[in-house]
């Protein structure tokens, strides 16, 4: 009897990082140092926290400055159409990052699916909103103070980036296949900065105003063009056509 040997197992190379992925977690590394310098500030240097109080963003300078421009930079940039180093899925909302499929658009399928994903993302919004307000409690009885609350809000700006590289909570609550197609991709700035709404100064309402302009704008282009933001309609969103990979299931998808 010939003995036959076994079939030697084939193992597939992990397929390299992508650019995008890699200045991610550049970016993540920054944000967790950010948040650990300012906890060593809040430690060390109180008197840099007084840029949060009323009008002092004029009247002295602070590391606080620093990031609050980064920040302002950062909601830019969601609301100026980019062709690079901005992902696809902060970008779908202008024209030039729609793809139309060849295939005639089923508008009937298309009207369900946004508003289903408008539901659940306000679904988010309701479950996000009585944290806030637990927040907003805690400083009216002065438990938490206005730097406690700008500590809280670089927490999120950590968590942001985690949410997109590692895991996502609300990706499971929306239903979306990944951060490309994600419904609320440019909420991230206004649920970020919601802890700043109990802060009356100019660096908390410059921050939150302009977070609300990128979700205004974020909004009105899903009821205007919602055809720019469901892979059925939007070619670009395909995992076929990604070129981010910034999916944290990277390469485990039947790309279609």
């Amino acid at each position: 009897m010939v003995e036959t040997k076994p079939k030697a197992v084939v193992k597939r190379k992990k397929p390299p990082m992508s650019k995008m992925r890699r200045a991610y977690f550049a970016r993540l590394v920054f944000r967790i140092l950010v948040f650990i310098g300012s906890v060593l500030l809040y430690i060390f240097k109180p008197d840099y926290f007084k840029v949060l109080y009323g009008a002092n963003f004029f009247t002295q300078f602070s590391p606080f400055h620093i990031l609050w421009a980064i920040w302002i930079f950062d909601m830019l940039m969601q609301v100026i159409p980019m062709k690079k180093h901005i992902p696809l899925g902060s970008q779908k909302l202008f024209k030039q990052h729609f793809k139309p499929i060849r295939e005639k658009i089923n508008y009937s399928a298309l009207r369900k699916h946004i508003i289903a994903t408008t539901i659940s993302a306000y679904k988010v919004f309701l479950i996000w909103l009585p944290a806030i307000l637990v927040l907003g409690v805690l400083k009216y009885f002065d438990i938490l103070k206005t730097e406690h609350l700008f500590l809280i809000s670089v927490a999120f700006y950590v968590g942001d980036l985690i949410c997109v590289l590692i895991w996502c909570p609300f990706r499971i609550l929306v239903g979306s296949r990944c951060c490309t197609t994600c419904r609320i991709f440019n909420w991230d700035h206004m649920m970020m900065f919601t802890p700043m709404l109990f802060v009356n100064s100019f660096y908390s309402v410059s921050l939150i105003v302009m977070a609300f302009i990128v979700w205004v704008l974020w909004e009105l282009c899903v009821m205007m063009f919602p055809e720019r933001f469901w892979e059925k309609t939007n070619a670009s969103l395909k995992c076929s056509e990604c070129t981010d990979k910034l999916c944290t299931q990277f390469c485990k998808k039947i790309r279609k």
